[in-house]
């Protein structure tokens, strides 16, 4: 089942004149949430006219940042019940 925004992110990746194996993979592999896909929605039309390469590290980056801030979600989380213990007890 595919979001709304990843199919139109592998449209305007077509349109575009990318490979469409590659849109397919972009849109449908690794920018699957509707996070990364407006992300990269984003990116592609302020970029009047970037290579694949291009788009790729984009889509590297983006990538990055989501998981930036899982591992900081997942770090506060974590602090919050080591504060919690502290000031509670187990």
């Amino acid at each position: 089942m595919t979001s709304e925004r990843t199919d139109e992110l592998y449209r305007l990746l077509l349109s575009k004149g990318y490979p469409e194996d590659l849109c397919r993979e972009i849109a449908y592999k690794y920018m699957n949430t509707d996070y990364t896909a407006t992300r990269m929605i984003g990116y592609l039309y302020r970029v009047s006219a970037p290579r694949a390469e291009d788009v790729v590290d984009e889509m590297l980056a983006i990538l990055s940042d989501r998981e930036a801030i899982i591992q900081k979600k997942e770090m506060e989380h974590a602090q919050s019940v080591v504060n919690d213990i502290y000031r509670n007890g187990l």
